[in-house]
């Protein structure tokens, strides 16, 4: 027996969401691995020294949620991510299926979600290193962050973009009823 288009179809839009956050969690990892074992902890590293004023590879420690709020609160954070891990799964059932922007959408997300639960549940920390100081606009460091920090980001903002401009299709019949009408 043959699966039905719509089950090809939700199978393929489970691949995408599954290989995003996988690509998420690898590019995550080894970026934090490679920080833990080459930078000691509030250490520098300048990869371009025309930004060095505005931006350098420091690597930090966050035991908190974004811009080290509630700190300390590592279960809280476990819980919270294995709540949206799982919302994303179930959610992920019921996604329109041909729009590949919601599946990677929801594939970032899930992977920047795994990404900091690994580092909470091995470690008890996050590592972040990505850190933007002196900023002209905010006259102030933006707290330090890593790639399941801008994956999640990147993920929220893509999922809103959608839900902003998304148009549900009309059916044909309505749409040749309207027509007529005018």
């Amino acid at each position: 027996m043959e699966p039905s288009g719509d089950m090809t179809k939700s199978i393929g839009s489970g691949w995408t969401i599954a290989g995003t956050a996988a690509g998420v969690v690898l590019l995550d990892q080894l970026s934090k691995g490679w920080i833990e074992r080459n930078l000691p902890l509030y250490e520098a590293l300048v990869p371009l020294p025309a930004l060095s004023d505005y931006f350098s590879i420091t690597h930090f420690t966050n035991t908190g949620a974004a811009f080290g709020l509630l700190r300390d609160q590592n279960i809280l954070f476990v819980a919270i991510a294995l709540v949206v891990v799982t919302s994303a799964v179930i959610y992920a059932r019921y996604l329109p299926h041909d729009r590949r922007l919601v599946q990677i959408a929801l594939g970032l997300q899930l992977g920047g979600a795994l990404g900091n639960m690994i580092d909470r549940v091995r470690q008890g920390h996050v590592t972040d290193f990505l850190y933007f100081h002196n900023l002209p606009l905010i006259n102030r460091p933006w707290p330090a962050f890593n790639v399941a920090d801008m994956a999640i980001v990147a993920g929220v903002i893509l999922l809103a973009l959608f839900l902003l401009t998304y148009k549900e299709p009309q059916p044909a019949a309505a749409a040749v009823g309207e027509q007529e009408v005018q």
